[in-house]
């Protein structure tokens, strides 16, 4: 069994015009660190994690990584940028058949639209209704997929978890 996790990147600045420089929030921030916290709780072992490079996107991933000790360094590939779910399922599809646990750090609409495209139905009752109200930003899928990377395509995860990490103070 294999799990990928979809995690949408914290709340981002809008006033940079250079869409790929915008930087989170501190709401973003605190809240990019209580998802890593999250994610730690769960306990899921994570040998790969593939990140937008959108600055917001590498931050997210930072502040949410402080809080899970061991886990690999990020992986920055242009495709989780181009932000469409053709991109996002070739980039699970290159993913080395070692690996049991696949983070990719990314945008909306592509993360939103490829859990809605992966999910089989089975998963969760109580995830699948509240990933149906949206992804917003700290949101965090995580799917069980059988078989191997290459062979992920539409209703082949299992929706086990869905998460939106929220700081106290944000």
């Amino acid at each position: 069994m294999r799990h990928l996790v979809l995690f949408r990147h914290g709340k981002a600045e809008s006033d940079e015009t250079d869409d790929a420089k915008r930087s989170l929030t501190l709401r973003g921030s605190f809240d990019a660190t209580a998802a890593g916290r999250w994610l730690a709780a769960r306990s899921l072992a994570i040998d790969r994690v593939v990140v937008s490079p959108a600055r917001r996107a590498q931050q997210t991933w930072e502040a949410a990584a402080a809080e899970m000790p061991g886990v690999p360094e990020p992986v920055s590939d242009d495709r989780v940028y181009r932000n469409t779910v053709e991109d996002l399922m070739a980039v699970i599809g290159d993913t080395p058949p070692a690996v049991t646990g696949l983070v990719l750090v990314g945008h909306n609409p592509s993360i939103q639209e490829l859990a809605q495209t992966l999910d089989d139905g089975a998963g969760e009752a109580a995830a699948r209704r509240s990933l149906g109200n949206g992804f917003p930003t700290s949101g965090i899928a995580v799917f069980a997929v059988d078989g191997d990377w290459a062979e992920v395509d539409s209703a082949t995860g299992r929706l086990v978890n869905f998460a939106v990490s929220r700081a106290a103070s944000g």
